[in-house]
């Protein structure tokens, strides 16, 4: 009886192996054609959406290249997804494009999936908050979006393309220029970039750019000013302007297929001869085989690094403290012999490595690999002010002082109001948490920055800091504002204390950049690392940045401090 029962266990053992093998192997797939997939965001704990493309007869077992597309203000991740394949209805315009659905609308639109142009793609629009531009926490969703891409699809790196219009477009430039050396080649159209995109534009050496624009375009201005810049900076410039035409030139770009048959010329080279690469900040630090390992925050620092033969390379610098090149795998670049390198003027003979570093000294460039203080600015912990709500981030009104229930109320619905994301396309979908400083967990420290509201006498996170924060702000200052963001704990507190950071906003800053955040975000673009203002922001008493030491400058302090209303540590 016992022999029958072991082997009638085993029978069935086996069995439910079987048919787990089985299930697993007729296990549901994706469709192909277009559907909505999602990713888990850290940054408030949200799924956030994306449009995708899969092609017909999808076979999961080969790379596939990849087209990122970014849509426009007003719009989402699945119109995109129909602009990209030349399906997409006008934003709001009064014609309609021949083979929509007669005086259609967005949100009609948006309800369901035409039949698309097969292709042999994938492709990808991310919803990236709504009208919220491509800076910050929407710059993260886009690579977010394409990491979470790369976990369920083989994707061919050598062949990721961007492409996007309007909003989007701005956003194909300022991705594509900050990391030049993630895509194969990028197309714009009708593109409306944040300030500070065009100082970029020698970044584009090893990519080739399609912009796209209507003559007719209130953006053709700008699109005319980055034909001129790219025609001499960019690998390949194709450009095309569409005579009669308005803000609607992505009708005519995307048509037909044809950004795709462009982009199949293209594949990534990571190792070319030379490299251009202009930067403000750690977070945007290397292209191809160059390495920024030091500069100042804010502030220019370029590199033209240059083959200029097998083992020979000329490098010429500005604005710029340390610097690593990468050379393992170039094809100019022979492991078993010396390398002769020319800095700034300077010749150097090296013993050959995968990597040859130089730091900047008193007497100039010297062979060595910099290294960063503890308390050095440096990747992740940089600055500016606009930093601390580019991730992660919660806001923290304080409970102390023993406030009345109408002040306590005060201080939250403040709180609120700064966590409150209102963009001109509407509600930007970010959703921080709103806690008292008695709610903050130690997780907290770990997870995220803190933007905290009050003094030291109001609010107990910036009481517990106290003795390492540079500035505090007199408690009965009450026409007074300071602002200022300062690293802990590898990330950052942005302390607000006295009126808040929007106070009387200022209008939106001129030059070719264009907004879309919310009025109280956007302010804080404006900023360095702190600022402290009288009655509104318009009324500046000092701002600036810390130095690289997180330190003030001397002119900074007297300038603090002769306020009366603030003291330093």
């Amino acid at each position: 009886m016992k022999k029958q029962r072991s082997l009638f266990s085993f029978a069935l053992a086996l069995l439910l192996i079987l048919s787990a093998g089985a299930g697993e192997a007729e296990a549901q797939r994706l469709k192909a054609g277009p559907q909505d997939l999602s990713f888990f965001s850290s940054v408030d704990d949200t799924d956030q959406p994306y449009a995708l493309y899969l092609p017909d007869n999808f076979d999961e077992s080969r790379p596939y290249p990849l087209v990122v597309f970014l849509h426009g203000a007003w719009s989402n991740h699945r119109l995109g997804l129909r602009r990209l394949f030349g399906v997409g209805n006008s934003q709001g315009y009064d014609f309609i494009k021949p083979g929509n659905v007669p005086y259609e609308n967005d949100v009609e639109a948006t309800r369901y999936w035409p039949p698309f142009r097969p292709v042999d793609y994938i492709a990808a629009a991310p919803y990236a908050r709504g009208t919220a531009g491509y800076q910050g926490i929407p710059e993260q969703d886009v690579y977010e979006m394409i990491d979470d891409l790369k976990s369920r699809f083989l994707i061919d790196e050598e062949r990721i393309y961007l492409t996007g219009l309007s909003m989007g477009g701005g956003g194909t430039l300022w991705l594509g220029l900050t990391r030049p050396d993630l895509w194969a080649a990028i197309a714009p159209v009708c593109p409306a970039p944040p300030e500070g995109t065009e100082e970029l534009a020698g970044n584009a050496l090893n990519m080739p750019v399609h912009l796209f624009v209507g003559d007719k375009d209130f953006l053709y201005p700008v699109a005319s000013a980055w034909k001129a810049e790219l025609e001499t900076k960019a690998q390949r410039l194709d450009y095309v302007e569409y005579p009669g035409v308005g803000h609607n030139s992505w009708e005519w770009a995307y048509k037909d297929g044809f950004i795709f048959e462009w982009f199949s010329q293209f594949r990534r080279d990571l190792y070319p001869e030379q490299v251009k690469f202009s930067s403000r900040w750690f977070r945007y630090n290397k292209a191809y085989w160059v390495k920024f390992d030091d500069l100042v925050p804010g502030e220019m620092a370029t590199i033209d690094a240059k083959f200029t033969g097998n083992n020979r390379i000329e490098v010429q610098t500005t604005g710029l403290g340390a610097f690593t090149l990468n050379l393992e795998g170039h094809p100019m670049f022979d492991a078993s012999r010396k390398i002769t390198l020319t800095v700034d003027g300077r010749s150097f003979t090296v013993k050959s490595a995968d990597a040859v570093s130089f730091t900047r000294t008193g007497s100039g460039w010297a062979n060595r690999k910099f290294t960063p203080g503890l308390t050095a600015k440096q990747p992740g912990g940089e600055g500016p002010i606009s930093a601390a709500v580019a991730g992660s981030h919660i806001y923290v009104f304080g409970t102390g002082g023993n406030p009345s229930r109408e002040e306590m109320d005060a201080r939250r619905a403040q709180a609120a109001a700064a966590a409150d994301w209102m963009g001109r396309g509407g509600r930007i979908m970010v959703f921080p948490r709103v806690i008292s400083d008695q709610q903050v967990r130690q997780s907290d420290y770990v997870t995220s920055n803190l933007v905290l509201f009050g003094t030291r006498e109001t609010n107990a996170i910036i009481e517990k800091f106290a003795d390492r924060l540079p500035l505090h702000l007199d408690a009965s200052a009450g026409d007074y504002g300071l602002l200022y963001i300062y690293p802990m704990n590898r990330h950052y507190l942005l302390i607000n204390s006295g009126l808040p950071w929007w106070t009387q906003p200022k209008q939106a800053a001129g030059g070719q950049g264009l907004t879309f955040m919310g009025s109280s975000i956007e302010m804080l673009k404006k900023y360095g690392d702190f600022i402290l203002f009288r009655e509104s922001p318009d009324n500046v008493i000092s701002q600036g940045t810390f130095d690289n030491e997180w330190k003030l400058a001397e002119p900074d302090a007297a300038a603090l401090q002769s306020s009366g209303v603030i003291s330093l540590r």
